[in-house]
């Protein structure tokens, strides 16, 4: 008897694993069948983004090797294009008042977003009517938000800064008219436009603390500036040190403030990187010095980024 049970149990594996291989077989195909599907509707689109992303940073390389004006066939000048951008004094000009916004802008713009969403998140009563308020700059398109600071900037005592100052004894202040305060207003006008969204994003950010922590802080006597400085901030490190970069790469490629207010005036004071690459494509029809000076800031953006990233990886970790 055992014998014949010996003798029979291959046999019924054998049989089992038979019929088993379609359905590994179909199963495989109905796989493959999802695989394919799946690679058909990923193809168009990874081919439009490449086509309108990714080929005009190709082609900006190309152009910054090449004497163009898009209409006959280029010449290739090599690094040409790059010697005159450096040798252009107008160039570091721009380097400096585009290094000079950025530090003002992170002094100014990068603690206000983050004290505004933490007030706001403190507050019992009417949270959601604040949150709105301050989000109505983000809605503004950018053209008209400036455009209606700059008639906020006027000068004289026409202008709404300067009749408000005038009412405590103060001004009238240049504002655009003079250098030395061009690039401050300029900066007050993109925080404006810029820290809603910000806000906001660190409003998510609170919600998303234990309020564990906030319990034992009050326990502990803690007050509301102990219970920000020891339990939000340490917990809002990472987003704080993300939103930095993003911050300091916007303000390194500002150009619809310098632009529409005051078109790289007074005196060059306000041209900045951005604006030379425009001018250079758009004023002086040269769009290879365009490009090479477009890569050229791409390049110091990208190693400022991986710097960053590298010397705060730690500790946004920890």
């Amino acid at each position: 008897m055992t014998s014949v049970v010996t003798e029979r149990t291959p046999t019924a594996s054998a049989e089992a694993a038979t019929a088993a291989l379609p359905r590994r077989r179909r199963w495989r195909r109905v796989g493959l069948g999802h695989a394919l599907q799946t690679f058909a509707f990923f193809v168009p689109g990874l081919l439009i983004f490449g086509y309108f992303a990714w080929w005009p940073m190709v082609r900006s390389v190309l152009l910054s090797f090449q004497d163009t004006n898009l209409v006959s066939d280029p010449s290739w000048v090599g690094l040409e294009n790059f010697a005159n951008i450096l040798a252009d004094p107008l160039l570091w000009r721009a380097v400096v008042n585009t290094l000079t916004f950025a530090l003002v802008s992170l002094v100014i713009g990068f603690p206000l977003p983050l004290f505004l969403a933490t007030v706001m998140n403190e507050l019992r009563r009417y949270g959601g009517v604040f949150r709105v308020l301050v989000y109505v700059p983000a809605a503004v398109p950018p053209v008209v938000a400036v455009l209606l600071w700059k008639w906020f900037y006027e000068p004289g005592g026409d202008g709404v800064f300067n009749r408000i100052a005038g009412f405590v004894g103060l001004g009238p202040f240049p504002w655009l008219e003079d250098p030395s305060w061009a690039i401050p207003s300029l900066v007050l006008t993109a925080t404006w436009t810029a820290a809603g969204g910000t806000v906001l994003i660190y409003l998510a950010s609170l919600t998303a603390i234990p309020t564990e922590l906030y319990d034992a802080a009050e326990v502990d006597g803690a007050s509301i500036w102990r219970r920000v400085w020891h339990v939000t901030l340490p917990q809002m490190r990472g987003v704080m040190l993300i939103l930095l970069l993003v911050q300091i790469i916007a303000t390194m490629q500002t150009f619809i403030e310098p632009y529409v207010m005051t078109d790289g005036g007074p005196q060059d004071s306000t041209v900045t990187v951005l604006l030379l690459i425009f001018r250079y494509a758009f004023v002086y029809g040269d769009y290879g010095g365009a490009a090479a000076l477009s890569v050229m800031l791409a390049a110091v953006l990208a190693v400022v980024s991986a710097v960053y990233l590298r010397v705060t990886r730690t500790w946004s970790q920890s």
